[in-house]
């Protein structure tokens, strides 16, 4: 069957959206790297996936900032320097209208990035003694590109966020998570936002997505927050995006 004949059947797309809400939401992500890429693969429109993109961002993370925080492992001190950037940028991001070459190259960059941490980066804290200062300027700087990024290419920013909390000595994994979740749910906000002012949203299928990531949030982030260890679904994930990125590469290539 031809990758068009499936896309056409809400209930298979659906299908891959539960898995990855539910994978995602338990490392305290959207899953908006991946619901990006698999509707580039399915052939929506540039312009529309965004918007569903950060409108399931959004429900996903809704949920996992629920559980993260009901948990405790929420640090505002930790995240409030990523958020005093972010969320302007991702407003921002929002408003503008990029090629279809150019949106699909910066989403194939984004999920090559979070695959090499993931396969490659063994390292899982680097050895800096900054001071408080330095942290905070460095998280200003990395609050304003990812939030540019989330409102853009409709990838909420977790996927960076996390990992880099944990590079730097910021915090723990739970904690990297719960700011993760925060960060894409404010981010995503912002960045629908703005887009809802130039572009209307079509339905379509999304009833069935909405359903689908909404279940697999609910299960992923209660587990994730509380039973599953973060490092073997983060194998999971980046197997998931291993898989985007070669079909995304190939629709790229061939465009």
């Amino acid at each position: 069957m031809e990758i068009s004949e499936l896309a056409s059947s809400p209930y298979f797309l659906a299908a891959i959206f539960f898995v990855i809400a539910f994978v995602y939401s338990s490392v305290g992500l959207g899953g908006g790297s991946s619901y990006t890429a698999m509707m580039a693969i399915m052939g929506f429109s540039v312009l529309a996936i965004p918007m569903i993109s950060l409108s399931l961002n959004l429900l996903a993370t809704t949920i996992g900032s629920y559980n993260f925080i009901r948990k405790k492992h929420l640090q505002w001190q930790l995240l409030t320097p990523f958020l005093v950037t972010s969320i302007p940028m991702a407003y921002f991001g929002g408003s503008l209208q990029v090629s279809k070459e150019f949106f699909y190259w910066v989403l194939l960059a984004s999920l090559c990035f979070v695959a090499a941490r993931i396969y490659l980066w063994k390292v899982t804290k680097l050895p800096l003694n900054m001071s408080k200062r330095s942290k905070i300027i460095v998280s200003l700087v990395a609050g304003s590109v990812l939030g540019l990024i989330a409102g853009l290419a409709g990838i909420g920013g977790g996927v960076y966020l996390v990992p880099l909390i944990i590079l730097l000595g910021l915090g723990t994994a739970k904690q990297a998570a719960a700011c993760g979740v925060v960060f894409v749910w404010l981010n995503s906000l912002f960045g629908l936002l703005s887009r809802l002012q130039y572009n209307p949203m079509e339905i379509g299928i999304f009833p069935y997505l909405f359903v689908a990531v909404l279940a697999g949030a609910v299960m992923g982030s209660y587990l994730g927050a509380s039973i599953f260890s973060s490092k073997k679904m983060e194998k999971i994930l980046g197997v998931i995006i291993l898989i985007a990125i070669l079909a995304l590469g190939r629709k790229l290539f061939l465009i």
